[in-house]
């Protein structure tokens, strides 16, 4: 009895090692964080600052690899091609949730090729406008929109940006006529708002709250769902008058799809720690964004939430490319 005991557990062990071994033994060699931005952009920022970190729980080197181009399309691509073992993975920011609806022959399916292992961080815009605008809340905003319709105008970093789509929103839920001006990127943006040729913004809170503070903007309110902790003083957009407004920009970590659950648990489960690590947190706390680390789960839910709505505002506006 006790030799069939000793062979069944053998058996046992044999059979299952492919779990335990890859929940142990992950990563055996440098894990590359693909971004499809440039350097220096939010989206590299966000995965320079939490590579270190994870390097030292793994162990292992974690390499931030920029690989840009047609819209961040082309680093996505790649990913998606790559082998499904956890070594090649896609940092995102909103855009990925945006560019299914405005391009038709993107080289990768963004829902099926790529999955989801954790949201790193979110971050609201702020809406600014230029200090000589006669208004100083989003309600005066509105009612100076309605007294000149078709006047207003905002800029935004580019046709389709998630500046873009805050603006159409905020235009479709306060019931306003604004004109769309879209430059490339949103430093010159916000460069022309704060040089007055542009009314009005929805920047970043890090690119943004600097030059409110020194008066060469005025801000508004904040788009988030909750005020910001890098401007509490400021109103969310919908308590400022305008109901169920709500909009940020976040980011995430993707793995190519068929990646094995263990390893996709184990790389959200270390990311969180490192997003919830001080240095992390209070780093990303202070470039305005918020700290958030999620299941798998949980993050594929907000993703198919935000490509839906990305692609409800994308029609309402007949927004194209």
């Amino acid at each position: 009895m006790t030799k069939k005991i000793i062979l069944l557990f053998a058996l046992l062990v044999y059979c299952l090692p492919s779990q335990t071994l890859a929940q142990t033994s992950y990563p055996t060699k440098p894990v590359r964080f693909i971004v499809g931005q440039a350097p220096g952009g939010a989206t590299d920022v966000i995965a320079r600052l939490v590579s270190p970190r994870l390097s030292e729980q793994f162990s292992q080197t974690v390499i931030v690899e920029n690989r840009t181009g047609a819209a961040g399309s082309i680093g996505a691509a790649f990913v998606a091609k790559s082998a499904p073992d956890g070594y090649n993975l896609l940092v995102i920011s909103s855009s990925y949730a945006i560019n299914p609806s405005l391009y038709t022959d993107l080289p990768f399916d963004p829902v099926k090729d790529l999955m989801p292992v954790t949201l790193i961080a979110e971050a609201p815009f702020l809406l600014v406008v230029h200090p000589s605008m006669p208004v100083r809340s989003v309600k005066e905003l509105i009612a100076f929109a309605k007294s000149k319709p078709g006047v207003l105008n905002y800029a935004s970093g580019g046709n389709g940006s998630s500046g873009h789509l805050a603006g159409e929103l905020f235009t479709y839920l306060a019931n306003v006529r604004t004109v769309h001006i879209p430059y490339k990127g949103a430093g010159p943006a916000l460069i022309d708002v704060m040089a007055g040729q542009v009314h009005m913004t929805f920047g970043s809170v890090l690119s943004s709250l600097g030059h409110v503070k020194n008066g060469r903007l005025r801000a508004l309110g904040v788009t988030g769902a909750t005020r910001s902790s890098g401007a509490p003083d400021l109103p969310t957009i919908a308590e400022a008058g305008v109901p169920g407004y709500q909009t940020t920009t976040w980011y995430g970590l993707l793995a190519p799809a068929n990646t094995p659950a263990v390893i996709v648990n184990r790389l959200s489960e270390e990311m969180k720690k490192a997003i919830e690590s001080p240095e992390v947190r209070n780093r990303i706390l202070v470039d305005g964004a918020e700290a958030r680390g999620s299941t798998p789960k949980q993050f594929q839910t907000h993703l198919a939430s935000e490509i839906k709505r990305a692609s409800e505002i994308i029609k309402r506006a007949g927004i194209k490319q």
